[in-house]
Order: structure tokens, then sequence, then C-alpha cells
């Protein structure tokens, strides 16, 4: 059975923001990426670190010149504060592995709240 909890007023996560909250034993990052809200497990695949204290960021990407790169996808990446792991935080993918994973919770806003379900 999935339970929706209440993170917060819809006033209190703008564009950009990110908290977390706990519920149960359970850790979980709500992030707020231009008005769309994701949420991911806190516990960060490569070590066990808190994924979501860690810098949210962009990441590069290689241009056909193998010296050049691009930074792309600002905002859309938690960085592990531990040792710099990448993840998605829409898919909850790492960079490093996409086969290496965050556990990942639906958010929805419902009367002005943000609710995770877990």
């Amino acid at each position: 059975m999935v339970e929706r909890h209440v993170v917060g007023p819809l006033s209190d996560l703008p564009p950009g923001s990110r908290r977390i909250v706990n519920i149960g034993r359970r850790s979980i990052g709500v992030f707020n990426i231009d008005g769309t809200f994701y949420g991911l497990s806190n516990i960060c695949p490569h070590a066990g670190g808190p994924l979501c204290l860690g810098d949210v960021t962009g990441t590069t990407e290689a241009k056909a010149r193998h010296y050049d790169v691009d930074w792309i996808r600002d905002g859309e990446i938690i960085r592990c504060p531990w040792h710099a792991w990448e993840v998605d935080i829409r898919t909850g993918r790492t960079l490093a592995g996409p086969e290496l994973t965050v556990k990942t919770f639906k958010v929805v806003v419902e009367h002005g709240q943000i609710l995770v379900e877990a």
C-alpha cells in the first residue's frame, strides 16, 4: 500500500530547491526542477553516502573534439558529497553507470501541499 506524506506547502519549495524528509526509516530528497517535483532516496549507491545533501549541479559532455566539453543539464544532477558520484534527479540513474540506480519516489501536489508517495 502506497501512503502519501506531506513534505510541506508548495510555496516552501520554489524551483531549484530541495527538502529532505524522513518517513519512517527512509530519508527522501524532494527536488523542484523547473516546477516539476522528484523524489530520490538519500542513499548513494556507491558507498551509502547522504546523496541528497550534495550539490545540485549539471555535468559535462564531450564534444566532437575529444579535448572540448559542454556544460549540460544544469540543475538536474545531484553530486554525492562523499565521492562526487553524479545521479540524474529525474530518473535516479547514475551517470557513471546507468545500470546503477537510486530509488525514486512519486511526488504530487494537491491543494497547495507537496506530497511524496512512499
